[in-house]
């Protein structure tokens, strides 16, 4: 860094990436990251979701991270909860996969159906 406006760009840059992650408004994301997801892809997947969603501008999402769901055939495992949608959880989510879910699902609100192994209305 060589001037004050690098360093405000990489703390935009920064504060960016933390909203990403932790932003309270919706549609939320969770990837399963036990070792057995990890295994499987996991974190690339998520880092998909994090890139495919700074690229469309969408800082709303709350993307998470949760231990062994306990499929581990089915991983990496992403859950997707909209608001007032029922919860739609995919399995064998790679990054490609990853990018079309946040293009159809979190965007244009159309569920992945291929992919689904799970639908759960609000709890």
């Amino acid at each position: 860094m060589k001037s004050i406006k690098d360093l405000e760009r990489v703390k935009e840059q920064a504060l960016a990436e933390i909203r990403l992650r932790a932003s309270s408004g919706s549609p939320r994301v969770t990837v399963g990251m036990g070792t057995c997801g990890i295994a499987a892809g996991a974190r690339e997947t998520m880092l998909a979701i994090i890139d495919e969603l700074k690229k469309r501008q969408r800082f709303d999402v709350t993307i998470t991270e949760t231990g062994c769901i306990g499929l581990c055939a089915k991983e990496p495992i992403v859950e997707v909860e909209i608001p007032g949608e029922p919860k739609v959880v995919y399995g064998n989510v790679d990054a490609a996969r990853a990018r079309q879910i946040v293009a159809s699902h979190i965007v244009n609100r159309r569920v992945v159906d291929d992919w689904v192994i799970n639908r759960k209305e609000d709890e």
